[in-house]
């Protein structure tokens, strides 16, 4: 019996490893600093969310210099010069005593005013890579403040709380948090072009953000069933904001399936493809002073794509949906999926006009993303 209900417990929970990811990016969020468990282990805390005690803290438990890590691009919009772009994190000398927030999160955030101070460039941290992977896991920009941490932090009055989280961890858990997707709900939701559609609900272990599938008539029923992986959009998909092709796609893809008599679409939360809705609005406002979408995004610190397709695998897989002809453009969503172990039997385009103020957007897809459109 006991096992029985430890099994349960883990399933419910998570392992206490997994629980220890779950707590760093709810401490990230709230700018409390967390210590990273590596060979060379660090205390970090996101350069977004810190503030003056958490600076303090970072302070008095620092056993070494202190740095900023950026990622290679915003390093070099900062550093005024070009970096090596192939590096995980750029490190930035910070003075001490740690005092000044404001100026760290306007080195981190390019949208902000940009009076910043001479930054020195010194050798990055081994861990530098796990430390940006808590940021973009919290959903906050990639730049973290960072320090060697004192051997027997943890006895210290001001470590007895701190969490410690294993950088190994953090770098595998978005396959970890793809892997552990389970069915939670499913009701039907008659739609205006599919009267007989239904919502599946899946959640993972984290018990966070919920992805959706939206299945139109019995598409596993079919041996290759029309399947549309759609990322959330609430401008475009909600707003019906004229910036993207989201909304037409997505209403789209319901009624092309509805047409076809089945299909599914799964509605993946994935805001800005991976980096969350406050970002992609700081992308856009990087767009509005000229930067394409690739750029902002990488200028905000992130990759041009941060999604995880491993979710939309496993929840075809759950859906007895591995054979499927995919409703897309893009022919890295294709390969991505194939690599997951999806038979993709045929994709099928998905193509919808310019708006007028969407150009520039679906003409950097076609240029940069190498989408197949026109």
């Amino acid at each position: 019996m006991t096992s029985v209900l430890n099994t349960a417990a883990e399933a419910t929970l998570g392992t206490p490893r997994t629980r220890a990811v779950h707590r760093a990016i709810a401490e990230a969020r709230r700018g409390v600093p967390v210590v990273l468990a590596a060979r060379r282990p660090l205390i970090i805390a996101p350069a977004e969310t810190v503030g003056a005690e958490g600076l303090r803290l970072i302070d008095l438990l620092s056993g070494g210099q202190p740095v900023l890590l950026l990622a290679p691009a915003r390093a070099a919009a900062v550093l005024k010069h070009e970096v090596e772009q192939t590096s995980p994190a750029i490190a930035l000398k910070l003075a001490r005593p740690l005092i000044d927030a404001q100026t760290l999160k306007r080195a981190a955030d390019p949208t902000m005013e940009q009076i910043l101070p001479e930054f020195t460039r010194i050798s990055t941290p081994e861990a530098a890579g796990a430390a940006l992977a808590l940021g973009k896991l919290a959903r906050l920009l990639p730049a973290m403040v960072a320090a060697p941490v004192k051997p027997g932090w943890a006895s210290l009055p001001a470590g007895a709380d701190l969490l410690s989280v294993p950088a190994q961890d953090l770098l595998a858990y978005p396959l970890e948090l793809a892997a552990s997707l389970t069915k939670v709900a499913e009701v039907a939701v008659p739609l205006d072009a599919a009267p007989d559609a239904r919502l599946i609900a899946f959640r993972a272990l984290d018990q966070g953000i919920e992805h959706m599938a939206i299945l139109v008539g019995d598409p596993a029923a079919q041996d290759a069933p029309l399947v549309r992986v759609h990322s959330e959009c609430f401008t475009g998909d909600l707003l019906g904001s004229l910036r993207c092709d989201c909304g037409p796609q997505l209403q789209g893809a319901i009624a092309r399936m509805a047409a076809e008599g089945a299909g599914a679409v799964l509605y993946l939360a994935q805001e800005g493809r991976g980096i969350g809705l406050i970002n992609k609005l700081r992308a856009y406002t990087l767009q509005d002073r000229g930067l394409d979408t690739v750029d902002a995004n990488r200028a905000l610190g992130w990759q041009a794509d941060e999604r995880n397709f491993h979710i939309a695998a496993s929840m075809l897989e759950a859906l007895g949906m591995t054979r499927i002809r995919l409703l897309t453009n893009n022919p890295e969503k294709v390969a991505s999926l194939a690599a997951c172990g999806i038979e993709i039997v045929a994709r099928v385009p998905h193509e919808f006009a310019p708006n007028g103020v969407n150009d520039s957007y679906l003409a950097t897809k076609a240029a940069r993303f190498g989408h197949l459109l026109g």
